[in-house]
């Protein structure tokens, strides 16, 4: 394809149209105007990210199943998930808080690895879902709402501030938490939209 032929592509960050260049594996186009990153090529990106994801959502499912933390006090031990944090919370009239909890911790994660799952098992496969643009809208709408990280951390604080007023137990849901924060965000740095885009149009 000569260069007249190539797609034209717009920086998200200036706007500038530009042909899009032919890039080798591990290649990266930048603009020319800012310099900020129009595309990268992913040597099997999508099977990475695919695999990424696969392993995210079954610690997402061990993580939701199993307590969070654990607290050893006047002899009592106490011990909670995600889940039921969040209806400890909607019972005390913090229903804002709950909704926030579970929007961002629950829903919005667990969207986001669904719509991803969704798009590159079918393209793993050669194959095209139904839908396939409005997902992928819709994985680009979630995506910022996710904020397992701030989840993760804020936990962290918290159990550092409880260390001297009860024995501290941290459960496995919040070392499979973790484990989901680094998987999601190896697979989004994986994942590699116009390769998707070439599969789920060459499978048509």
């Amino acid at each position: 394809m000569g260069a007249a032929e190539r797609p034209l592509v717009a920086c998200h960050d200036c706007d500038l149209l530009q042909r899009e260049p032919v890039l080798p594996e591990g290649g990266v186009a930048r603009c020319r105007r800012c310099g900020a990153i129009l595309s990268r090529n992913h040597p099997q990106g999508t099977e990475r990210a695919l695999a990424f994801t696969l392993g995210a959502l079954f610690l997402f499912l061990i993580a939701n199943l199993f307590p969070i933390v654990g607290l050893k006090l006047s002899g009592d031990y106490i011990q909670t998930s995600l889940l039921g944090a969040a209806q400890v919370m909607y019972r005390h009239d913090m229903r804002l808080v709950a909704a926030l909890v579970l929007a961002t911790t629950f829903a919005a994660p667990l969207a986001q690895m669904l719509a991803m799952t969704y798009l590159l098992l079918p393209a793993r496969l050669g194959r095209r879902p139904p839908l396939a643009r409005q997902a992928f809208r819709a994985l680009t709408l979630v995506q910022p709402w996710g904020m397992l990280e701030v989840f993760v951390l804020g936990i962290l604080v918290s159990l550092v501030k409880l260390a001297h007023l009860a024995a501290v137990v941290p459960g496995v849901a919040l070392w499979s938490f973790a484990g989901v924060m680094l998987l999601m965000a190896a697979a989004t740095a994986s994942f590699d939209a116009r390769d998707l885009w070439v599969r789920l149009e060459a499978a048509r």
